[in-house]
């Protein structure tokens, strides 16, 4: 299971060859200081804005760098063509509307399982963001789909990454190495959240 370790989370969306049922529309998600819906057009400066950033590239398996306007574009064509899977959201503030980062989830290529990616622009890091979304994605994701866990996956030295997910019930499975377009091959820790686990957190109060 470690040589599978393919993509990583505070960045970055799962493969593109595990998708989500296509009848699935994802429908937005509203937390406390969050909206998280479907990407589109009017999102491409500001993905290209905060894409276009090594320290946020280095983070995310798929993310080239540099990024431009046409990757920006690329993306959200292959959003609005069904090619990423149905559970594509922007992360957006509800406040300003503002555009923040991305994140999704997508179906394991072997057993009952989803996998979730994100990545947030660097001016909004060490905010609470990424774990308001993460919970917000997951609590939909277990109540959406017949799900037996979700897993996540970052860089070894990605520190906040690892919190947001320890922070949100996930556990510690292995290490192993996952491909980065940015900067090559790096080490990758995976940790998973059973829906059990979840679903004892929300009983306690532990997760939204």
């Amino acid at each position: 299971m470690q040589s599978q370790l393919l993509r990583e989370s505070q960045s970055g969306l799962p493969s593109e060859s595990r998708l989500l049922p296509q009848d699935l529309i994802a429908p937005s998600l509203v937390s406390e200081r969050l909206v998280l819906r479907a990407p589109d057009a009017n999102d491409i400066d500001a993905i290209s804005h905060l894409a276009n950033n090594i320290n946020v590239a280095s983070k995310v398996s798929r993310m080239p760098h540099p990024y431009t306007e046409k990757d920006a574009e690329a993306f959200i064509a292959r959003v609005a063509s069904g090619a990423m899977g149905k559970c594509v959201h922007a992360i957006t503030r509800n406040d300003t509307g503002a555009f923040i980062g991305c994140c999704g989830l997508q179906e394991q290529e072997s057993g009952n399982g989803l996998e979730i990616g994100y990545w947030l622009g660097e001016p909004y890091w060490n905010k609470g963001f990424a774990t308001e979304a993460v919970q917000t994605l997951i609590d939909f994701g277990f109540r959406q789909f017949d799900t037996a866990y979700i897993d996540g996956r970052v860089r070894v030295m990605n520190i906040a990454s690892r919190r947001v997910l320890q922070k949100s019930g996930f556990q510690f499975q292995g290490t192993g190495m996952a491909p980065s377009l940015a900067i090559g091959g790096t080490a990758v820790e995976w940790f998973r959240l059973d829906r059990k686990t979840w679903g004892s957190l929300r009983a306690w109060g532990g997760a939204r």
